[in-house]
């Protein structure tokens, strides 16, 4: 499951294409949680990046996209008030917590999160650095 960071690049790199484009081959389910899909997004409206946008819908047809879910949204908010009990939370209390949302997913479908973000995430799912995954 993509965190937003690989998603977000405004002309992809071609080493993130290829990591990409090896997942697929390697037949390992790819997934955009419509979370990451929304942080992307917002942003590229916002600049009216409309080539970037159109790079983003390309992804998602090619990619298994996954809705949130009433379910996912319940896990997130236990997520949320178990990190700020622990002193550890995922983002300012003000914020759209955007991680403890897409953690909530994953731990529901049982999905490793591919970000560059792994201390917030690795509280709850298992993670891996995008610049570092092997696509052998």
């Amino acid at each position: 499951m993509l965190d937003a960071t690989p998603l977000a690049h405004r002309y992809p790199d071609p080493l993130d294409l290829r990591r990409l484009d090896g997942l697929i081959s390697a037949r390992i389910p790819v997934m955009i949680p419509e979370v990451a899909d929304f942080e992307v997004r917002r942003s590229l409206l916002l600049h009216d990046l409309r080539s970037s946008l159109q790079e983003l819908e390309l992804l998602k047809s090619r990619l298994i996209y996954v809705p949130i879910s009433t379910a996912a949204m319940l896990r997130a908010a236990e997520f949320w008030a178990d990190s700020r009990r622990r002193g550890q939370p995922t983002a300012d209390p003000k914020e759209l917590d955007c991680d403890a949302i897409l953690a909530a997913q994953a731990s529901l479908l049982g999905a490793v999160v591919v970000t560059e973000n792994v201390g917030h995430l690795s509280q709850y799912v298992q993670t891996k650095q995008w610049r570092r995954l092997s696509t052998r």
